[in-house]
């Protein structure tokens, strides 16, 4: 039986906001939920939320759920008017002073604009769209050019490329929403626009303060600043987001495949999710088919080795929810048929382990190889175990037997494990014996099947993991 290997992340919006079609979603295969707090109140998300949660429950189904952050973003203020049109060549002013937006003048949402830009320097509007460049600063306002003109309406964003802002790393809404997460057992943050590890540990620690050490932190890398500090962020969060959408419009979009790829290499290495995420079906908002382009798309970052593929306005907000759904996990699945995964663990580089942990989790993948296991059985607390087997990218499912509910959610987005969750085990033997159970009783195996098991010494602590043991199942 083929499993599908790389998970896929839905946003939930008002296209899908029914239990019929949360249900559609959870059915054909949505690994997690994703709830955009950019947009929307609490009362909104909370009923979206309860939802999913009753029925996700009642199926059964380890279906995490992902507190996307607004972050501190700038944007324009209002217009007067419903929309107003900027011409090429016509002059046009942003101000930190509080006006009413007209075709001549805009607010901006960051009262410090006026100090960190100068002359020369271009700023970027409605993700790209419109194009201005600042001629003169007076006081306040920053008198811009219009490059490339079009329409705009009210609070749209603002880019500034290659321009460090001093945003706070966290906004109030932020951190009331992050509190919010924590009272209504969120999974993971996706903390929006991350630029250091700083900005990584500022989220801990609101999580820390509420209670909410148990919920792990997606870093969305969106600029150059997140490119630059890859590294450090990887080492601080649980997991990364490459935030095409916004990336694209800081840094050139030519670059943004080639930073792809690099950002899934080191998280694959880091044994830490990445997700891949923004466009990927944009079409299928208003088509039910994709173009051969977001087909493309799609599989090469499964080549690139991803954990996830999101899809954000598609099922959002979109024409074609459960289409592009069904579209995404029919991509996926085709692109990893075609992968020689031992082929490519043979050719792997090895990287001489850290720790007891690394070195165990390795020689997982290499038996599995050598005894054409049918699947990799790993007791895990925090699910450490399971995501460092997967780093290696075995070709045998993955199957994680944890006595946390959240962990098995949490692990729900971690690339080819099959999260279950067990009562508590108290002996090492038994440990052995319930996951052969489990993986029969799932139908991950059958009687006369090769397995490898690992676990460790003592049991349930995390980090401890120190056995292996090759089984076939029913001996």
């Amino acid at each position: 039986m083929m499993m599908r290997k790389t998970k896929i992340i839905c946003t939930l919006g008002p296209a899908v906001n029914n239990e019929k079609m949360i249900r559609k979603l959870i059915l054909n295969g949505m690994n997690a939920a994703r709830f955009n707090f950019s947009h929307g109140d609490h009362e909104e998300h909370l009923g979206r939320l309860n939802m999913l949660k009753s029925i996700r429950d009642t199926m059964g189904y380890p279906v995490a759920t992902i507190l996307d952050t607004k972050g501190p973003e700038i944007r324009i203020k209002s217009f007067g008017v419903k929309s107003i049109t900027l011409e090429a060549g016509a002059l046009f002013t942003l101000t930190t002073r509080e006006v009413e937006g007209t075709g001549e003048i805009v607010s901006v949402t960051y009262p410090k604009l006026h100090e960190e830009v100068g002359p020369g320097q271009e700023i970027l509007i409605d993700d790209g769209l419109v194009a201005i460049r600042v001629e003169e600063i007076q006081g306040q306002d920053i008198l811009c050019r219009v490059e490339n003109g079009g329409s705009l309406s009210s609070n749209k964003s603002i880019n500034i490329p290659g321009v460090h802002i001093h945003l706070p790393a966290l906004t109030d809404k932020d951190i009331a929403d992050i509190q919010f997460g924590v009272e209504n057992d969120f999974d993971f943050i996706a903390a929006s626009f991350v630029r250091r590890a700083a900005d990584v540990e500022a989220v801990r620690d609101v999580l820390h303060a509420c209670g909410g050490d148990d919920v792990r932190i997606i870093a969305k890398i969106e600029n150059q600043e997140g490119v630059d500090n890859i590294d450090e962020i990887l080492a601080a969060a649980d997991g990364i987001m490459v935030a095409r959408g916004d990336l694209g419009v800081e840094i050139p979009a030519a670059r943004v495949p080639i930073l792809q790829k690099q950002m899934i290499r080191k998280g694959l290495q880091s044994g830490k999710p990445v997700i891949t995420a923004t466009q990927m079906l944009d079409s299928m908002m208003r088509n039910p088919r994709p173009t051969r382009a977001e087909v493309s798309d799609v599989a090469n970052a499964v080549f690139d080795g991803t954990s996830c593929v999101m899809l954000s306005g598609e099922t959002a907000n979109g024409k074609y929810p459960i289409e592009a759904l069904t579209a995404m996990g029919e991509i996926v699945e085709e692109a990893e048929g075609s992968i020689h995964y031992w082929r490519q663990f043979q050719k792997q580089r090895v990287v001489p382990a850290s720790n007891i942990n690394d070195a165990i989790t390795h020689t997982c993948c290499l038996t599995a190889k050598d005894l054409d296991a049918k699947a990799i059985l790993a007791a895990t607390n925090s699910g450490r175990t399971a995501r460092n087997i997967c780093r290696f990218r075995p070709a045998c499912p993955v199957a994680a037997l944890t006595m946390h509910e959240k962990v098995r959610r949490q692990l729900a987005i971690s690339w080819g494990v099959v999260p279950f969750l067990t009562g508590e085990v108290t002996s090492t033997d038994r440990i052995f014996s319930l996951s052969a159970e489990v993986a029969l009783k799932e139908g991950l195996v059958e009687k006369g099947d090769t397995v490898v098991i690992t676990a460790g010494v003592p049991l349930g602590k995390s980090g401890s993991t120190n056995l292996i043991k090759a089984q076939i199942i029913g001996q």
